[in-house]
């Protein structure tokens, strides 16, 4: 009998290290080497900017950014901004790491332009009264021709987590009406909503065993379904009935930690991060019926958080390389700094041969691929045959802290990032700001 057991033992320990041997090791038990700052377009001292709220200090603790496109008849896009989702009172709420102490302040939105840099809060008209808001993922369709946009977003709120939709009117683009709540009790951790058209969204939910569960065996579970990797988490479609009631359908399953959701422009791929697992899953989508079916896996050399597409259809992932550092800066430890890492994650061309760019030189692109960042993403997340991963921003958490999103736009080549508990939205430019 003790053989037997001995036997499953091993076995199950086996099956452990296999998925997540390599993000434990790199991810919890191993310090990464980051610089202090890094960007691929050049010196970040020269390229890069903080931007801030110096009125009021709010634009803080940003989990979520997005591109709100203002559309001409033809689809064209005349006009961008950047919906920002915030919460300062982060430190005090958190029901993906904890803690759940203090849920009375309200999270923000905020928006800015991407032509004339300006910033401004939004103003939440029609919310109900009493009703917290913890804003994490959010997703907005955008405007054609002046019509107004859905805007969906994911609340942590004190007694459960519920999806709010909103209205966004390009004529007030600082006032977002709120049209609906909308609660299921399939909604146990959702974290994050990618759109499907201007009633429906991808949603994934992030834990089963949350810090909602009575204590400690909150903290405790959902500590060890992070780090463990369990394949217990998953995406659904939800469709918004005429009447506020939804469909949902499980879309995919045994995702261990499933965090951001992006669809991407075609609609024809969806990526999803696995932070216990350091990788990105693709899947390929019928937009038919939103059936999703798993394409590839990409491994990133962090616990990626938000995955956002660019225009030309590469992937941005922006996600924590050292788990404990993140932990002690949720905790408010005295001078805690976490790390940020962002990458980009372009599909290989096929070559005139028929051969993906890259085989040729497989040993080379295995030994030394992302070859210009300080650290390499080569050292810590295998090569992929079938995608491109190069670091567009990594910091050792002194320039900025804690990266949840990163954002390129394709139009300008400018990058944005958010961080989970920094302050302000870091801006890098393709040119020198002799900042």
């Amino acid at each position: 009998m003790f053989y037997k057991f001995a036997a499953v033992l091993t076995t199950l320990l086996a099956i452990f290290v296999y998925r997540s041997g390599r993000p434990l090791f790199h991810i919890v038990l191993a310090v990464p080497d980051l610089p202090k700052g890094y960007f691929a377009g050049g010196d970040y001292r020269d390229h890069c900017v903080v931007i801030k709220d110096e009125k009021d200090n709010c634009l803080n603790h940003c989990e979520h950014i997005i591109f709100w496109d203002h559309l001409d008849e033809e689809d064209h896009v005349t006009s961008r901004f950047i919906l920002l989702s915030c919460d300062p009172g982060r430190r005090a709420w958190n029901t993906v790491l904890g803690p759940m102490n203090d849920p009375d302040p309200l999270g923000h939105l905020w928006i800015y332009s991407t032509e004339t840099g300006s910033l401004s809060p939004i103003v939440l008209a029609n919310y109900p009264e009493g009703h917290d808001f913890h804003p994490l993922g959010i997703d907005v369709y955008p405007s054609k021709a002046g019509a107004p946009s859905n805007l969906f977003l994911v609340n942590h709120a004190r007694e459960n987590s519920t999806i709010e939709q909103f209205v966004l009117d390009p004529a007030q683009p600082t006032v977002a009406t709120h049209v609906r709540t909308l609660t299921s009790s399939y909604f146990v951790a959702p974290n994050s909503v990618a759109l499907t058209s201007p009633t429906s969204f991808y949603l994934t939910n992030d834990h089963l065993m949350t810090y909602r569960l009575p204590r400690p065996f909150g903290s405790i579970l959902s500590t060890i379904e992070t780090i463990s990797g369990p394949p217990l988490t998953w995406v659904a479609h939800v469709t918004v009935l005429p009447d506020g009631s939804i469909e949902h359908k499980f879309a995919a399953l045994g995702i261990a930690f499933a965090n951001g959701v992006a669809l991407s422009r075609d609609g024809l791929q969806l990526a999803v991060a696995s932070s216990s697992l350091a990788k990105v899953h693709f899947y390929k989508r019928d937009p038919s019926t939103n059936d999703l079916t798993l394409d590839r896996d990409v491994l990133v050399p962090f616990g990626p958080d938000n995955v956002m597409y660019d225009d030309d259809g590469t992937l941005i992932v922006a996600g924590h390389p050292h788990f404990p550092s993140l932990v002690a800066v949720v905790e408010s430890k005295p001078g805690a700094k976490a790390p940020s890492w962002a990458v980009s994650i372009r599909p290989v061309v096929a070559s005139e041969d028929g051969e993906l760019e890259g085989q040729k030189n497989s040993h080379s692109k295995k030994a030394g691929y992302d070859s210009r960042a300080p650290l390499s993403a080569s050292v810590i997340a295998p090569a992929s045959s079938t995608d491109e991963v190069e670091t567009i921003f990594q910091s050792d958490g002194s320039v900025y802290e804690t990266a949840t999103t990163g954002l390129i736009d394709s139009r300008t080549g400018t990058f944005y990032l958010t961080g989970l508990y920094e302050d302000g939205v870091l801006v890098c430019y393709p040119e020198s700001r002799n900042i």
